[in-house]
C-alpha cells in the first residue's frame, strides 16, 4: 500500500443520491470535498448496478406539484434530454459527469472507508463486536479528526483529514468506527408513542430486493433456471403479489430483514434473493400460465442486493411517526418528506399471507430538520441518507431516495456554511441568527422547506408589468417558486410566476421590472416551469415512463434575453433546465427585462420566480 494524505472542508462517504448531492453542493458553495465511493459508478441503489427507480414525496406523481428541486430536479432534467430511452448506462455516465464537472471535488471511487480516528472527551469504550446486533450503543461525545479509506485495485490507502465528515454510506460504515450512537430494528410502541410501532423493541430490519429487466423479441426464448433457483406457484404469490408484466420485475422480490442486513448481505441474503429472481422469472416462462412471456428474454439482474435498512444514526432530534403524521414544524427545517410510512413485512416474500406493503399515507408533505441529519455525540459528523436519525417507523418514509438526496443537498450546503463561519452543527442549530440566514441560503439554492417562507429579495422593490399575463404578473416576484396544485385534479390552484399569452410565430412575450432608484443586482436567479405536476425519474419500468414526458419538458422556457437598461446582457438558447443564475455585470440597474421568445412546447411563456441578489 502506499499512503496519501489529502485535506479538505468535507468528507463524503457513500456515493449514492444522497452522496453525490451533499459532494455537489458543497463544493458548488465553495469547500473543498472529497467524495468516496466504493463502487465503480455513483448512483447506489439508482445506479446500473441495482437499477431502482427514484421516488420520493410525490409519491409517483400523485401528490402534485411536490417533486424535488435543487440538485435532483437538476439532474433528473438532465437525464429525461439526453437520454430519452432510460439507458441505465448512460445514467451512470450523466452522474459521474455532474461530480467530476466540479473542481471542488476529489472523487476516490472503488474506495472503502475502513476506519476513523476520533478525539474524544473522556476514555473512549471498546466498539461493539461487529456481529452483535445492537439496538444502540451509547458512545462518548467526540470529534473525528481523520478517516482511513483503502482502494485495493490501486493498492493506495488515504488518510484524510477533513473539518466536517458526513456519512452518506447507508449501512454508516464511516459513524460506526468513530462511535456515533446509533440503533438498529425497530423501537417498541412504548419507546416514541408511535402506533404503528411495534408491541416490543426487536433487531428486525426491511428486507433486500435483487431486480430484473427483460425485453420483448421477436421469436421464441427459452429459459433454463439453475438448480438452486426457488421454485413458486401462485399459492406462494398471494396478497399483493400479482404478476401483471415483466419489463420491469419485481420490487417485491424482498427477503433477508430477519438477519444481518449488513454482515449477510454478500453471502445467505446475496444467493437467495438470485435464486428467488430467477426462480420468478422461470415462473413466468415455465409454469405455462403466462404465454404471451414465450418471445421474451431476461435482459439482466442484478448482482448486489438493493438494500433497504440497516443502522439509523442518532441525531439531537429523532424523527417519528407523529412527526410525519401531524406535520409538526421544527425551527430548524431544511428539508422535506412526503413518501408514505412505507412498512414491509420483515421476511419478505416468505411472508406469503401478508402484502408486501402496508402503507400509511401522509396527509401533506413534512419538514425533516437539520438535526436529523448530525450525530448527537461526533461533533463534526452530519450523515444523510436512509441512515439518518429517524425511527423505523419515520424510516420506512425518509428512506426513498429523492428525499434522501435532498437531506444530502442540504448536507452538503450545511457542512460548506459550518467550515466558512468556523461553527458546529450544533451551535449552527443554536444560533437563531445563523440558522435563519442559512435557511434562506437553502432557499436560495432551490430547496424547498415548507414552513419557511422565502425572505424579501430586491426584486420585490419593482414595479411589474409584461406584454402579457393570465394572471398578475407580479406574481413572478412573490418569493414563491411553486404552483399550488389541486392534489386530486392536478389543476392549477395558485399561480406564483408569470404566465402570458401565447407566443405567436415571429413574437415575443416579455416582463419588465422597474425600479424607483437604481440597484445592484449580482446574480439574476430565474426559475421556469418544468411541468411538476407529473413523475419524472428514470425507470425500466413501462408503468412509470409512460407517465412521464422525456426530452425536454415542453412547459420549460427554452430561448430567452435578459436586457438591462435597453442593453442586451445575456442571451439563452436551448434552456431545458429549472433554475438559471446569471451574474450580472451592470453597476446599477432602473429597468430589467426578460424577453422570451420559444419554450419547448407549451404555446405561452412562464417564469414561476425572478429573483435578484
Amino acid at each position: 500500500m502506499q499512503t496519501h494524505e489529502l485535506k479538505c472542508d468535507l468528507l463524503v462517504a457513500g456515493g449514492g443520491m444522497a452522496g453525490i448531492c451533499a459532494a455537489i453542493a458543497a463544493a458548488r458553495d465553495g469547500a473543498k470535498v472529497v467524495l468516496v465511493q466504493d463502487r465503480s459508478v455513483l448512483g447506489g441503489n439508482a445506479s446500473s448496478e441495482i437499477r431502482m427507480h427514484i421516488c420520493g414525496a410525490d409519491m409517483h406523481g400523485s401528490r402534485k406539484g411536490w417533486r424535488e428541486l435543487g440538485l435532483m430536479e437538476e439532474i433528473r432534467l438532465e437525464n429525461a434530454y439526453r437520454n430519452p430511452e432510460r439507458c441505465y448506462p448512460l445514467w451512470d455516465v450523466i452522474l459521474y459527469e455532474k461530480v467530476v464537472a466540479e473542481p471542488n471535488i476529489t472523487l476516490l471511487l472503488d474506495t472503502d472507508v475502513v476506519g476513523a480516528e476520533v478525539e474524544h472527551e473522556g476514555k473512549r469504550p471498546p466498539l461493539p463486536v461487529r456481529s452483535q446486533r445492537l439496538y444502540e450503543y451509547n458512545g462518548p461525545r467526540g470529534r473525528i479528526t481523520s478517516a482511513r479509506a483503502v482502494r485495493q485495485l490501486t493498492e493506495d490507502e488515504f488518510i484524510i483529514k477533513s473539518k466536517f465528515y458526513a456519512d452518506c454510506t447507508g449501512d454508516g460504515r464511516l459513524g460506526f468506527e468513530a462511535g456515533a450512537d446509533f440503533r438498529i430494528g425497530r423501537e417498541s410502541k412504548a419507546m416514541h408513542g408511535e402506533t404503528l410501532a411495534q408491541a416490543e423493541d426487536d433487531q428486525a430490519t426491511l428486507g433486500s430486493s435483487i431486480l430484473l429487466t427483460s425485453r420483448k423479441t421477436d421469436h421464441p426464448v427459452p429459459f433454463v433456471a439453475p438448480a438452486w433457483a426457488r421454485k413458486f406457484n401462485p399459492d406462494l404469490l398471494k396478497v399483493g403479489r400479482g404478476i401483471n408484466g415483466w419489463e420491469y420485475g419485481f420490487w417485491w422480490i424482498e427477503w433477508g430483514g430477519h438477519l444481518d442486513t449488513i454482515k449477510d448481505n454478500a453471502t445467505t441474503i446475496r444467493h437467495e434473493l438470485y435464486g428467488i429472481a430467477l426462480g420468478l422469472w422461470d415462473y413466468v416462462k415455465n409454469s405455462g400460465r403466462f404465454p404471451e412471456s414465450i418471445n421474451w428474454t431476461l435482459d439482466w439482474i442484478g448482482a448486489i442486493p438493493g438494500k433497504r435498512e440497516s443502522r439509523r444514526f442518532l441525531g439531537d432530534h429523532v424523527l417519528t411517526q407523529q412527526d410525519l403524521l401531524e406535520n409538526r414544524k421544527h425551527h430548524d427545517e431544511v428539508a422535506y418528506g412526503g413518501w408514505a410510512i412505507d412498512l414491509h413485512p420483515i421476511r419478505g416474500i416468505d411472508a406469503i399471507d401478508e402484502p408486501p406493503f402496508t402503507p400509511t399515507y401522509l396527509p401533506e408533505v413534512y419538514g425533516i430538520p437539520l438535526r436529523s441529519y448530525f450525530s448527537r455525540n461526533i461533533d463534526n459528523l452530519f450523515f444523510a441518507g436512509r441512515d439518518i436519525s429517524a425511527t423505523h417507523v419515520a424510516f420506512a418514509s425518509t428512506r426513498v431516495m429523492a428525499t434522501c438526496a435532498a437531506g444530502g443537498e442540504a448536507v452538503g450546503l450545511a457542512a460548506a456554511y459550518c467550515a466558512r463561519h468556523r461553527l458546529t452543527p450544533g451551535k449552527l442549530v443554536a444560533d437563531s441568527k445563523h440558522l435563519k440566514t442559512f435557511q434562506q441560503h437553502l432557499l436560495k439554492n432551490d430547496l424547498t422547506l415548507p414552513h419557511v417562507p422565502a425572505e424579501p429579495n430586491v426584486c420585490r422593490q419593482a414595479t411589474i408589468t409584461a406584454s402579457s399575463a393570465q394572471a398578475p404578473a407580479a406574481g413572478a416576484c412573490n418569493g414563491v417558486a411553486r404552483d399550488t396544485l389541486d392534489r386530486k385534479t392536478g389543476e392549477l390552484a395558485e399561480s406564483h410566476g408569470w404566465r402570458s399569452e401565447g407566443i405567436a410565430p415571429g413574437q415575443t412575450q416579455w416582463i419588465e421590472l422597474k425600479f424607483a432608484a437604481p440597484v445592484q443586482i449580482k446574480e439574476l436567479h430565474l426559475t421556469f416551469d418544468t411541468g411538476l405536476d407529473r413523475e419524472l425519474t428514470l425507470s425500466p419500468s413501462d408503468w412509470a415512463t409512460n407517465r412521464q414526458k422525456k426530452g425536454a419538458q415542453p412547459e420549460t422556457v427554452k430561448d430567452y434575453t435578459i436586457e438591462i437598461d435597453g442593453h442586451r446582457e445575456v442571451t439563452v438558447a436551448g434552456n431545458y433546465q429549472r433554475k438559471r443564475v446569471h451574474a450580472l455585470t451592470a453597476k446599477a440597474i432602473t429597468r430589467l427585462r426578460l424577453i422570451v421568445t420559444a419554450t419547448n412546447g407549451v404555446p405561452e411563456a412562464r417564469v414561476l420566480e425572478i429573483a435578484g441578489y
